[in-house]
């Protein structure tokens, strides 16, 4: 069995989650080493995980021969210079998304990508959690007609990181949460984004406005597909709920809904309307399974030399499609996409 060996760097939450399935959950995949800024908290994430080979500097760890991939879960605007950096030393690349906070970054890590025969791969887990799958697959063999309208909701139980709340620099709202719509909703309608119209508010985080008056908590977008599928895209963070990733697909002959607020199978209503079940608290429960098979897809397309399932020019869409919409807020009137 060959075995492909793991350099995380980046080992906050979202890090952490793909260090702990690589090290418990994946035969194949070994995480022989860690780099991250904060040397303060280095060590201990080094220990939680096994491994001993820690770095605050990704050029240290490139000096030595530890690692075949790497996984990229640092804050968005780092990601170009660290994909390009790894590509360029034949590093294959897991970037968490959103992709980019630019076309033109996403591009050079396309590009840096190819030049170097590498593999570069968009941690859009959602193409692989087992309601979305089985909903594509209802879609791909038509056996409930055509798509016409998608409905997705991403809302968060948090604020994002302090660098998000510049939208002008981070992307905001739609970049950092929303990305995983955009993919998701473009994946199902099997086409993509013609025009974005979008309208946000700061609704919850008042105390933001003054240092940050394009910060937004709450957005909904409207979008048009190729296809002339149409559908809704709507954010929150923080709601006071829990996590909640929520799809619905109206079709010619049918109707498709995915996910659930509440983390189990069963319900029960009373007569005062009381919905008695716990919502999930967190990502990392409601995709569990997603996150451990998108790298182990990762993992094949590496050993196979096959095409990642979640391309560069899938990360790419998203970022289009995550500008385009906070270029509609700016100028208040739907925004075209060119091909």
């Amino acid at each position: 069995m060959e075995i492909i060996r793991f350099c995380l760097i980046g080992a906050g939450r979202a890090g952490m989650v793909h260090g702990r399935n690589i090290v418990d959950s994946i035969k194949n995949a070994r995480l022989t080493c860690i780099v991250d800024s904060n040397e303060n908290t280095l060590d201990e994430k080094g220990s939680e995980l096994g491994v001993k080979n820690i770095f605050t500097s990704l050029d240290d760890a490139l000096s030595m021969d530890l690692f075949d991939a790497a996984v990229v879960v640092t804050p968005t605007f780092t990601h170009k210079d660290i994909a390009v950096r790894c590509a360029m030393e034949k590093k294959h690349i897991f970037c968490e998304k959103p992709m980019s906070i630019r076309e033109d970054e996403a591009l050079a890590m396309i590009e840096a990508a190819g030049k170097n025969n590498v593999k570069l791969q968009i941690g859009f887990m959602r193409r692989f959690d087992p309601a979305f799958l089985r909903a594509k697959g209802v879609i791909t063999n038509g056996e409930l007609g055509e798509v016409m309208i998608i409905k997705s909701v991403g809302r968060g139980p948090g604020l994002p990181p302090p660098w998000t709340y510049n939208v002008s620099e981070s992307n905001g709202l739609f970049g950092e949460v929303n990305s995983h719509d955009f993919d998701s909703t473009r994946w199902l309608a099997g086409s993509d984004y013609t025009r974005i119209y979008a309208e946000a508010v700061n609704r919850k985080v008042q105390d933001l406005k003054d240092d940050y008056p394009d910060f937004y908590d709450n957005a909904v977008c409207t979008v048009r597909f190729k296809n002339d599928v149409i559908g809704t895209i709507d954010g929150t963070c923080p709601v006071g709920y829990g996590y909640d990733a929520r799809t619905e697909i109206v079709l010619t002959k049918g109707l498709i809904s995915i996910g659930e607020i509440k983390g189990e199978a069963f319900l029960s209503c009373d007569m005062n309307g009381t919905i008695k079940e716990n919502a999930f608290k967190s990502w990392r429960n409601r995709f569990r399974d997603g996150y451990v098979d998108e790298m182990k897809s990762f993992i094949n397309s590496i050993i196979n030399d096959s095409r990642p399932l979640v391309s560069g020019y899938d990360g790419l869409a998203a970022v289009r499609a995550v500008v385009a919409a906070n270029l509609s807020l700016v100028k208040g009137m739907p925004v075209e996409l060119q091909s």
